[in-house]
């Protein structure tokens, strides 16, 4: 007597029952959550379906954020990953082997560079990669307050490009310097409120700008010193690098911002008398 055996196919998971699994979550509340945090809040379904890959593809958690996206004006999303992600893509790799820094400093103790090396089991030489102050500071507050650990984390990211080949992603520094990147744009929208409390809210105030914050923070800088070489030394050191990256209006704020202070220690336009 035969007898057959029945096997039973199991139906295959899509992509969002595959990762609301790995993070123990409902496969709709999983779908909502990401959507309201981590996309723009038009993105289709075709840029949710995107998205989901790229973060599958490298291993990111969307819900904690390691990987997120922004609008691109010619259309689409652009997924960043910030550096908590940018680690986890680093130290997960199965052909990680270590990795380690060299900082350059002018003999004023200014960080100059940082090189970032990364070493692979399968290779026999190191990937070595030198991102420069010059070109990356930016006037930011996280460049104002931690420049030498956003320059680090500069050339860790390139450093782990080369060595491993991520393609597809960027960093939010690279998203706010690309001009096909829309970095403005909510990444989840606001609650609805009512009309009549709109009409008898106040003026919002607005928050300051990222020069707004760069030109506080110059100001609070040149107070410290007490005379013209020392004023003259934070102008070369911190601000005359980033001239040339401001506009033309920028440039007279901050210049003039620097001639008050010359004048407050007893000189003119920089000039001693």
């Amino acid at each position: 007597m035969t007898q057959n055996n029945v096997v039973k196919i199991q139906p295959k998971r899509s992509l969002i029952e595959t990762m609301s699994a790995q993070y123990q979550m409902d496969a709709t509340m999983f779908q909502s959550t990401v959507r309201a945090t981590c996309l723009p809040p038009k993105s289709s379904n075709e840029e949710f379906a995107a998205f989901l890959m790229v973060a599958n593809e490298y291993g990111l958690n969307p819900i904690t954020r390691e990987i997120y996206a922004f609008p691109k004006k010619g259309g689409g999303i652009q997924p960043i990953v910030g550096i908590d992600g940018w680690m986890n893509l680093i130290n997960s790799h199965p052909q990680m082997d270590g990795m380690e820094f060299v900082d350059e400093l002018n003999e004023k103790g200014k960080m100059v560079s940082v090189t970032c090396r990364i070493f692979r089991k399968d290779r026999k030489t190191h990937t070595e990669v030198t991102e420069y102050m010059d070109e990356c500071h930016r006037p930011t507050e996280p460049w104002q307050k931690w420049p030498k650990r956003m320059l680090r984390h500069k050339a860790a990211i390139q450093c782990a490009r080369y060595a491993f080949g991520f393609a597809g992603i960027i960093d939010p520094e690279e998203a706010e310097r690309s001009p096909e990147v829309v970095t403005g744009e909510l990444v989840a929208p606001p609650p609805p409120v009512d009309a009549t409390i709109v009409e008898d809210a106040p003026e919002p105030q607005s928050e300051s700008s990222e020069f707004e914050i760069f030109l506080s923070n110059a100001n609070d800088e040149f107070a410290v010193a007490d005379d013209q070489e020392t004023l003259t030394e934070i102008w070369n050191d911190n601000y005359e690098p980033r001239f040339e990256d401001l506009s033309k209006d920028e440039q007279e704020q901050l210049t003039g911002l620097y001639s008050d202070h010359c004048a407050r220690v007893g000189v003119e336009d920089g000039q001693q008398e």
